[in-house]
């Protein structure tokens, strides 16, 4: 072998070498902001926030008026999955955005909670009765948060997930400033805080049995018989057991609710403290704001555990579902509170 073939054997052997070196780096940092990007979002103060806003318009506010801190809480829910690290991950179409699946399902968990918020603000709390006006920057603000949440061009999602943070602030400002050509209201009554936790109750619930279709022993066949007054014999389906692979997008489905959750509370506890107060209901907020909180623990393990019954691994599904049942069970209690005259 001659000097020249030695020299370009090594040569090549060296392109293959630096060519595996830097694969090797790319995946690692590919991996490491996977990770990165996956940290949830920190829970932030509701009223600290609503008075900062507001600061904004009025450097000398203090407080700010009913609703406002309602309002304020689903644009900061809003703006926190537009803006967190990583920013909104659900619509990436290259690496690392396309190959973590936690992060998207907590964040489609999150919005469903801010569509279903957003809905009960323009149909109800911002309206005096069924048949009055209502808000034209929230007819603006819902149609924007129900766009596809999974659009990365033409328009895309995070384009219009902004629209409607731009209308839900423009609410937020006519609200504070009192105006009288285009007043904005917020009707803290009890029946429309009924109707908002009716639409929570039905959440939870569906949740709730999808967490627990999560466990090793749930049945996908599972069938109960009910006998009728002439005997005979029928069989109801129940929900099917989830698939392995999506084990682990319940959980963090489930935690995105809860995240986003937790502060839409929170709001109302503060908006409609006096008519919490005077239905003795507060205290109903209180367990279902601490159930959210519970269920927002830190995530101990690296990969989401389905352990079996009393076995060695904990179930984290059931855990989850545990959370969600005991939410659901008071926001059943504050329905009924909330419904009676």
């Amino acid at each position: 072998m001659s000097a020249d073939d030695s020299s370009a054997e090594k040569e090549g052997k060296g392109w293959v070498r630096g060519l595996a070196i830097f694969a090797i780096i790319l995946v690692i940092v590919i991996f490491a902001l996977g990770w990165y990007w996956s940290i949830e979002p920190k829970i932030f103060d509701v009223r600290k926030e609503a008075v900062t806003r507001a600061q904004k318009i009025d450097k000398t506010r203090t407080s700010v008026p009913v609703g406002y801190t309602y309002a304020n809480a689903l644009a900061h829910i809003a703006e926190v999955l537009l803006y967190k690290t990583g920013g909104y991950i659900t619509n990436d179409v290259v690496p690392p955005g396309i190959l973590v699946d936690d992060i998207t399902s907590f964040e489609y968990g999150a919005l469903v909670m801010l569509r279903d918020a957003t809905s009960a603000l323009r149909n109800h709390l911002a309206r005096a009765q069924s048949q009055s006006a209502e808000d034209p920057d929230l007819a603006k603000a819902e149609p924007y948060f129900y766009y596809e949440n999974d659009s990365w061009a033409l328009p895309s999602t995070e384009a219009e997930y902004k629209k409607g943070v731009t209308a839900l602030h423009s609410y937020m400002t006519r609200l504070i400033k009192h105006d009288k050509k285009t007043p904005a209201h917020f009707y803290a009554r009890a029946d429309n805080l009924w109707q908002y936790i009716e639409i929570v109750i039905k959440r939870l619930g569906g949740l709730s049995t999808r967490l627990n279709a999560n466990t090793t022993r749930y049945d996908s066949m599972m069938s109960i018989n009910v006998v009728d007054q002439e005997k005979s014999t029928r069989k109801q389906s129940a929900v099917g057991r989830t698939a392995w692979i999506d084990i682990d997008n319940v959980f963090w489905e489930a935690r995105g609710a809860a995240w986003a959750l937790l502060h839409i509370l929170k709001a109302i506890k503060h908006d409609f403290g006096p008519i919490l107060l005077d239905k003795r209901a507060m205290d109903t907020v209180d367990i279902m704001i601490k159930e959210m909180a519970n269920a927002l623990e830190p995530v101990l393990s690296p990969v989401i555990l389905n352990g079996d019954g009393f076995g060695i691994f904990a179930n984290y599904s059931l855990a989850m579902a545990n959370y969600i049942s005991r939410a659901n069970a008071a926001a059943l209690d504050l329905r009924d509170v909330m419904n009676r005259g």
